[in-house]
């Protein structure tokens, strides 16, 4: 088998048994990925299972199959909603008032958006982690780096910090490493622990930040 007959054989892996165009079938196949969410977290990646999930739901391993071909397809699924709403959150970035917020402003509301897009996702801490590990899920891991790259370049060119577009291209490179590993953390701490990360992760992100501001605009 070529290259691109094994891509096409992963992507027949990875596709949903149905389209889900009636509404009865869409949130039938929401409830399913709802529910691996909530096992993601209770059990972790490797001890989920389309049994496990067929029971959490209330259902036949048959019938869960006739949506989803196997757990690695439900993650996928899993994988690219919570994309969108990482994307959903940079375009509403991108219609923030950037240039008028102070440094410590900026990076407050930048990261605090963020977080609510993390602790939005159940099982978020074992879904990056298959996203990064399991060879199917892997373009989704390299599609959620090159978007936020690509998109907190542009935020930064628009809320005015110096250099190139390559060097903010790097600089929204750092920023992604920096918040992605520590917003992972913030989300499976609790009570003052996750606040100090927190305030530890603004901290540092606004020290990244500062010797790009230029003199006279925003500080």
């Amino acid at each position: 088998m070529n290259a691109a007959d094994t891509t096409t054989s992963r992507r027949g892996q990875l596709s949903p048994r149905r389209a889900p165009l009636q509404q009865r079938s869409l949130a039938r196949a929401q409830q399913i990925l709802e529910a691996t969410a909530e096992l993601l977290e209770e059990v972790g990646f490797d001890a989920l299972t389309t049994i496990r999930i067929a029971r959490r739901m209330g259902i036949s391993v048959g019938t869960l199959y006739h949506y989803f071909p196997n757990k690695h397809a439900i993650m996928y699924a899993m994988a690219e909603r919570w994309l969108q709403e990482v994307e959903r959150s940079l375009d509403e970035v991108a219609g923030w008032p950037l240039a008028e917020l102070p440094l410590e402003q900026f990076v407050s509301r930048l990261v605090e958006r963020q977080l609510a897009v993390y602790r939005a996702q159940q099982g978020i801490l074992h879904l990056v982690q298959a996203m990064f590990s399991i060879p199917e899920l892997r373009t989704l891991d390299q599609r959620h780096d090159a978007l936020v790259i690509e998109r907190m370049t542009r935020v930064f060119a628009r809320y005015g910090l110096g250099g190139t577009p390559n060097e903010l291209g790097r600089l929204a490179r750092a920023w992604l490493e920096l918040t992605h590993a520590l917003l992972l953390v913030v989300v499976n701490q609790a009570g003052s622990r996750s606040r100090r990360t927190l305030a530890d992760l603004e901290r540092v992100t606004r020290a990244l930040l500062q010797p790009y501001v230029v003199t006279g605009g925003a500080t």
